[in-house]
Order: C-alpha cells, then structure tokens, then sequence
C-alpha cells in the first residue's frame, strides 16, 4: 500500500512570534478566520485557538531550537533525522537543537510510526516548514540590519548581510514575527538544492543519545505516579473466546498489600477473559499472580497446532477460487495451458515473536477532570485512541497519551492493546496504576507474524522460456483485525486484501504472465492477533519470491544474477514514476550490478561454501528502497550446520538524511533477517505459542555474526525508508547459497538442513 506524502489541504502554514518564541504551525481557517487573523491569533494566544495548529518547531529567546517530533524513538535516531530535515532548511546550528517527543493530541494529525514512513512521508512538508521558517527569519533579520531580505543569507543560527548578523536569539527578543503561508506558497518556497544542504546527508551527533547515556531517559517502565500500585496480567488459555469461571483468591489474600484481582470485562471484546492482579508493591504483586487461580473456559481454538495453521494455509493456496487478486498481468491460464514444462514450489515460514527488549507496559492515571493519561511507548497512536475510547466510554480528546521511549518496537508496539487492561483495572482500582508483563505473559499477548505458506507455479515454452508464474500466498492478516481501513481492494475489484501480507509480490521484474493472490488464513485469525513484524509481510514474501526465482534461473540452465538483470528491464509498469520510484526497475538493476561485482560472484569457492543472491524494493511498490544482497555461507551437511561467513548489500534509498542512522538500520535490519533465516522460530501448541522465554526462542548471537559489507548508492532522489527493506533479502540469499553449496533446495523458515 502506498502511504500518501502529507499535505497542508485547505490550511494556512502560520509563523509569529508567541510571548518571547517563535512558533510554526497549520492554521486552518475556521469559522471565517482569514491568514492574517490566523496569524494574529497565534501570537496573541501562543498557538492555541480555534485554528488548531500543528507546531514543528519553537525558537526560544535565547535561541534554542526545539524539534516537536510526533513519531515513536525506539532505538532508531528518528527524531535526530527528522530534526536534521527542518534545521537544514532554516539555517539553523544543529548545537541549537532539541527533540521533544509529544503527547497525543488532535493537532498532531496522524500519529504512526512504523512501515519505514517517517522520513519519506514527512521529508517534504518538514523541508517546507523550515524553508517557511528561514523566509520569515530572513525578513525580520533584513528589518533589523536594515537591507533588504533578498540580501541576506541564513545559516549557522544568524542572519547574515555581509559582514554583519543578528541572531536567532535576537531576532526572537525584537518580537513582531507575524506571517502566514498558504500551500500554493508553501510548494513555491525555495528548498535548498542537495549541493547547499550542510545537515542532510551529514552525520551529526543523535539528539536522543545524550538521555540514554545518562539515564535521564524515560521508557514507560520508568514512569512511577503519586499512589500507583502495580498491576500483573493473568492471560487466558486462548486469544479468544475464553471466558472466566471463576477466581480463586485465598492463597493470595494474606499478602501484605494485596489489593484484590480484577475481572477485565472490555466492551469491544478486543481482550476476552482476562485478570489483573494488583497490590501496592511490584514484588507483592509477582507473589500474588502465582497464588491466584483462575478457572476458564478457553476458546474453540484451544487446540489449535502450527502444524494445523500450515496445513490450512497449503489447502487454501492449492485453491484458485481463495483470496484476493493482487496481480494479474498477461494470460497465465494459456501459459500454463501450453506449456512444455512447469516448476512448482511451496515456501513455508514459521511463527516468529517479536522479543522486544522491554517488555509491554503502561501506566495509567485518572485525574480530577476525568481526563484518561496514559504513559507508554507507542508507534501508532492514531490506531489505539479510538479504541480506548470505545473502552472507557469517553472522548478521545479526555485520552492522553504520553509518549515514552520504546525498548523496542518491531512493529509491536504499533497496536497499544497493553494498554486496555491497565485502563479497566485502574478505573476499576480507583488509583494511578502501572500494569507490567513478565516475558512469558509478553509472549502468550504478541501479535505474533503468522505462519505463512506461498505456493509459486511457473511455465516454460517449448524453446525453455519463461512464459507465466502463478504465486498464492497465504497468512495471519494483521491489518484485517486492528486497522481494516487499510484493507485494499483487488485488482479486478472484487474482494479485499491486506497489503502488508503481500507487499514484495508484485515485485519490479518484467514478466510474459504474472499472478498473485493474496489469502486469508481465517484458522490462524481466529487464532491469534497476527501482527506488523519488521519487514511486514514482505519477510515472507521476500523469501517465497526470490527464492522462486533461483529455482527457475536454475531450470532454465541460467545464472542467478544475470536472469534476474535480464526481467529488472525497466519496461511497462516497472518504468518508475515519480517521487522515490523514478527510475523504476533500473535503479534495483544497479545495485544489483554493484553487489555482485563487489561479492565477486561467480568465483570458484571451496568445498560446501557457496555464494547466493536476492534482491528487493522494500516495504513497498510505491515507496521503494532498492537493495540487493549476496550471502556467502558455509556448510557442514553431516551436521547440519550453516555458518553465514558474510553478507554484502547494496542500497538505494534515495537521499540519506543521516549517514550514520542509515547505516545502523541497516545493519540491525540485515542481522534481524539473518537471525530469522537460521534462528528464530515459534510454534503454535494448544492454540499459544510454545516458546515464551529466551531458553527456547533463540535469536541470533553474537558468535554467529557475520561480516557486513554494506554500502549505500550516491543519490539525490527523493528519500525513502530503512526501518524494514534491508532484513528482507537477507534470508533468501541464504537459502539460494546453501543451493549453491550443497544442492539442497531449503523452503522452510527458519531453515534446517535434513
């Protein structure tokens, strides 16, 4: 699905000067209100007022900068990068800037972080926003040196004119700022050219490492409020349709500070059958959870297995009439109908956990206005406020939520559902509450990515060319059970999908016939929350395809590399178009030019060591990072053993906000791909997942690291995203290199060797 680049629709961009501060934001003009008393308002009311406005940034009277960042920080310097997009364009010194990361509000619009969107979607208005900003600083410098604007240049946090200047600083003390923008003037205003940016594309110092540092900075297991108590979860048998019997408290009651267990009866039927134990201290709280006892009555899928969820998504996949179409080039019926010969594969991935560092967390309070605060890490605020307010049964502007740092994210923390019991059992306590999950019970609550089976059909001419490929796949769909309006429909208009499931099929090569479906495992819906899993859906997509296009490079007698360079033509619709696709299938081309001479594919290696390559746009068709990758691995097949003894990539992304940023998503996101392609592993028993704790779900260590070899394409394109592309290759090089080394097709994720 393609995330649309955020516009400033029938809305005034608004500049002046608030007490003794600069403020930028939307003003939209309710209610007869014209630009000019919009921005009058702002300055008389500090930003308030019945525009709504959207503040990026404030400079202060001794000019410091301070970024308002709406996007969740979990280890990825987002702040840091998007703050870099604003400074540069106003001319700011970065050693003036800040980051704050902001509450829920209305005026914030949209508030998600996930899918690799945060600097593709905002590059343009936050480059807007500080080009605003430096026409305004410029004009009200000009004043104050007594030229005119065009004469002045910004930069380093001054205004300059030859050689005099005036401060940011300065300029905010003399007052009367006062302008404001409509978007034809905001898409008119000059954005610097990439040769006079002096931030973008620089490394500069991470703005939120300072905090992590010194320990100032606050993860919601850090929160602590006035008369909280503490608030364990008892999880029932089954996701749902559980139902509680009854609770058995007397083992518990004699605990000092046992405040009692609490039935979580949630209207909206997202959580069934659950309990919150609560005391006045955590470790009473600990000691209470393992005296109560429930008696439930689980759900229909108790007895659900992976095995069972596999089996489901193979007889659906065998199925032409199940799922959606997502793709349907050409006539791959008559391909199929006429062809000499056809290849055929199945492709597997297992349960896989999302093990984020900090477990899920939130603490709650209700204060005197029966206003709702929540302190937690959060990526996708928007998602779980109106759900909240199902929950409570109040407005969701009487719900706060105050964003915390994420130990972790990973696409979990995209849906806050930790945070519907904490709120029931806190307004069922009547006290500030901090409810928390010990790693067991944050395994059983995951959304985990569903167990996934693509099916792949291919048909060759009588002269051995590649005349159609058919391609099912079949899966969990977390955008069917917690954001359905993100469902898409098919291509012929009939039925809907979820793209995130599919992303990665409808894939840049230039294909004679190309089908895919995208299909619903209900068995696994009803058995679990499928959930966002780094790299979405195209972790298995990824594996399925370019695994697949091994397979018949090596049909037709072809090498990997150059059958995947011939199909990467740029033709028809793989042509590109604008924004981060220009260029189209040519750009994926390149960089996979780049990865295999760097690589020196085609050497001879020893005995059982072999070389495999993949390639993938990203995330998304429409938002596309170009990546390829070659895996160089070594195997022992009388024991079972892949060792991964390098992984080279090449990346166009488009503009690199932030060098160094860029590099360590990279990196982690190709290290999360190998630990996925050799290491992690669930599986579904008695309708949970078996593997709850470290001992038997085991990531990738630091023994089995690799060399990396990664290098990003000099580009002045317009920027994409890093969080999810570069963990999508990496497995099916791995597996395309075990082929090479031993001969043995691997279909199965993780992969195990017979």
């Amino acid at each position: 699905m393609n995330k649309p680049i955020a516009a400033l629709s029938r809305r005034q961009f608004v500049v002046g000067a608030a007490g003794s501060s600069l403020v930028l934001g939307l003003g939209s003009a309710l209610g007869g209100c014209q630009p000019d008393q919009a921005a009058s308002d702002l300055v008389s009311q500090g930003g308030s007022a019945s525009f709504s406005p959207v503040m990026w940034f404030e400079i202060d009277a001794n000019g410091a900068i301070a970024m308002n960042i709406v996007r969740a920080e979990m280890g990825q310097h987002v702040g840091t990068a998007l703050a870099q997009v604003i400074a540069d364009e106003m001319g700011a010194a970065w050693e003036d800037v800040s980051i704050q990361h902001v509450d829920t509000d209305p005026k914030w619009g949209n508030m998600v972080t996930g899918g690799s969107w945060s600097v593709h979607t905002s590059f343009t208005q936050l480059s807007q926003a500080g080009a605003a900003g430096r026409m305004v600083l410029a004009e009200a410098g000009a004043r104050i040196l007594g030229v005119a604007p065009e004469a002045c240049r910004v930069e380093g946090s001054r205004v300059h004119s030859g050689s005099a200047s005036v401060t940011f600083a300065e300029i905010i003390q003399a007052g009367a700022v006062s302008r404001s923008f409509s978007q034809e003037e905001l898409d008119a205003l000059p954005i610097k050219t990439p040769a006079e940016r002096t931030i973008v594309g620089r490394d500069v110092p991470a703005l939120d490492v300072p905090a992590k540092s010194d320990g100032t900075a606050q993860y919601g297991l850090d929160i602590h409020r006035p008369g909280m108590v503490y608030g364990i979860p008892l999880i029932p048998p089954t996701r749902y349709g559980a139902a509680v019997l009854g609770i058995d408290e007397s083992a518990a009651e004699s605990l000092p500070g046992y405040l009692g267990a609490v039935l979580i009866e949630d209207p909206t039927s997202t959580l069934q059958g659950w309990v919150v134990v609560a005391a006045e201290t955590m470790p009473v709280a600990l000691k209470a959870a393992q005296a109560v006892q429930v008696d439930w009555q689980p759900g229909e899928t108790a007895s659900v297995s992976e095995a069972e969820l596999l089996a489901e998504g193979s007889r659906l996949a065998r199925d032409p009439s199940s799922g959606t179409l997502v793709v349907d080039d050409g006539d791959v019926d008559a391909a199929r109908a006429t062809a000499a010969r056809q290849l055929d594969a199945t492709y597997r991935t297992a349960t896989a956990l999302h093990f984020t560092l900090e477990p899920q967390n939130a603490v709650v309070e209700f204060d005197d206005a029966g206003q709702c605060h929540i302190y937690a890490g959060n990526q996708w605020q928007s998602l779980i406020l109106p759900l909240l307010a199902q929950v409570l049964d109040l407005p969701e502007t009487n719900i706060i939520i105050h964003q915390q740092y994420l130990g972790g994210g990973y696409g979990r923390r995209l849906f806050g559902d930790q945070m519907i019991p904490a709120v029931l059992a806190s307004r069922a306590l009547g006290r500030p509450l901090k409810l928390i999950f010990d790693r067991e019970a944050d395994s059983r609550f995951d959304c985990a990515r569903s167990p996934t089976v693509c099916t792949f059909a291919a048909s060759f001419s009588e002269q051995g060319a590649l005349t159609g490929v058919e391609h099912a796949a079949v899966a969990g769909w977390p955008t069917l059970s917690m954001a359905p309006g993100f469902m898409a429909p098919g291509v012929t208009g009939e039925g809907k999908f979820d793209g995130f499931s599919i992303s990665g099929a409808d894939h840049w090569y230039t294909m004679p016939a190309h089908r895919v479906r995208a299909v619903n495992n209900e068995l696994a819906q009803k058995t679990f929350l499928p959930g966002w899993l780094r790299a979405v859906g195209s972790g298995w997509t990824g594996w399925g395809v370019e695994s697949f296009m091994d397979e018949m490079a090596h049909e037709m007698g072809e090498d990997p590399v150059a059958f995947r360079l011939a199909l990467l033509d740029g033709q028809g619709k793989n042509a590109g178009g604008e924004g981060s696709t220009v260029g189209g299938a040519t750009r994926l081309r390149a960089v996979l030019k780049d990865v295999a001479e760097r690589s020196g594919w085609g050497r001879a290696l020893p005995a059982n060591e072999g070389l495999g390559v993949a390639v993938c746009h990203g995330q998304e068709r429409g938002m596309p990072t170009w990546i390829a990758c070659v895996a160089h691995v070594a195997v022992v097949p009388e024991m079972g053993e892949i060792a991964v003894k390098k992984l080279w990539q090449t990346i166009d992304v488009g503009t690199v906000v932030n060098p160094s940023g860029a590099m360590a998503q990279a990196e982690g996101a190709a290290l999360w791909g190998l630990s996925l392609a050799l290491h992690e592993g669930a599986e579904f028993e008695s309708g949970q997942v078996k593997q709850r704790n470290l001992d038997t779900y085991k990531p990738l260590r630091m023994a089995d690291v690799p060399e990396l070899d990664i290098i990003f394409v000099d580009s002045d394109a317009f920027p994409s995203g890093l969080g999810e592309p570069p963990l999508i290759p990496v497995a099916p090089a791995i597996g395309n290199a075990v082929f090479a080394a031993t001969g043995q097709r691997v279909r199965d994720l993780p992969i195990r060797l017979a």
